[in-house]
């Protein structure tokens, strides 16, 4: 079910700060439209820092009713807190999401055993399937492929989003607990090396954007046309890095923008693309017949 061409889709807000639910429902049409085949909201591209309850609620309920049980939808979910993780995991239960995307506790600081009863008792507590989510750029540690493995034996742990940038960590995690977990690759440019190792898909930043593309690199990737994969991967790999010039998701969302499907607006402490970054952006996607 979690598997495939998968988008870490934005939050659009209104220019005076509030999340756009017209323009969000859009944005998941535009995806399913493209033939993504799992939506993922409100995560790090959601701006799920910085949704409120009542926000984060208001985004995965939309979502989830856009969708309308045409592709699955992943909630973010994920917290620092434990107990925190719980409530908002049962609640996107109750909303009808298909499973939940939980990232690391990030500033505490947990030590490995930690990572696994924190992740075990959101397990136990949430009737769900559950793709857990190492980034160590964003919380501050990794996530071993050891302790993967441990929570692979765990029957709904089903996947991990791997973001760690290491090849050699995701592909232990394959050799050792393959047919018990799912990685899926959390860095764009790194899917087609990760898929080639037995990754089963990535949670996209570029597809909000591409998607089309996106989909089409995957599907070439479980066709067995390495080559296309390969030329396709090579092709992408400007965008993928543009979509990173500044903090996630900032560059995404103004590439939406220019694209006319939502509005810039960003939430603080992360601002508007910087003039360098801007033009930067610009030029790259106009190489791509973006704008």
């Amino acid at each position: 079910m979690i598997r495939g061409s998968m988008v870490a889709i934005i939050t659009p807000f209104n220019e005076d700060g509030s999340v756009n639910e017209d323009k969000f429902r859009q944005l998941v049409e535009f995806q399913i439209e493209s033939g993504t085949d799992v939506i993922v909201p409100c995560g790090t591209t959601g701006e799920s820092a910085t949704l409120n309850y009542d926000e984060h609620d208001l985004v995965v309920r939309a979502c989830i009713e856009q969708v309308d049980g045409r592709v699955p939808v992943i909630a973010g979910t994920g917290s620092n807190s434990t107990a925190e993780a719980v409530e908002m995991s049962l609640h996107a239960k109750e909303m009808g999401a298909d499973g939940i995307l939980l990232v690391s506790p990030y500033y505490n600081k947990p030590s490995q055993e930690g990572l696994y009863q924190h992740y075990k008792t959101i397990a136990e507590a949430v009737a769900l399937p559950q793709v857990l989510y190492n980034v160590p750029g964003r919380t501050g540690m990794n996530m071993v492929a050891e302790t993967t493995i441990r929570l692979a034996e765990i029957d709904n742990i089903v996947a991990v989003k791997e973001a760690s940038g290491d090849v050699t960590q995701a592909s232990e995690i394959i050799s050792k607990a393959g047919d018990k977990i799912d990685v899926l690759s959390g860095d764009d440019f790194l899917t087609l090396p990760l898929m080639a190792c037995g990754a089963k898909g990535i949670i996209s930043v570029t597809a909000n954007i591409m998607p089309k593309e996106v989909k089409a690199m995957v599907t070439a990737i479980n066709e067995g046309r390495w080559d296309d994969a390969r030329a396709m991967h090579l092709k992408m790999l400007d965008i993928h890095n543009a979509m990173f010039i500044e903090s996630n998701p900032v560059p995404v969302k103004t590439a939406l923008s220019l694209m006319g499907r939502c509005s810039e607006t960003i939430r603080q402490p992360l601002v508007d693309l910087q003039p360098a970054s801007l033009e930067k952006l610009k030029s790259v996607m106009k190489t791509y017949g973006l704008i």
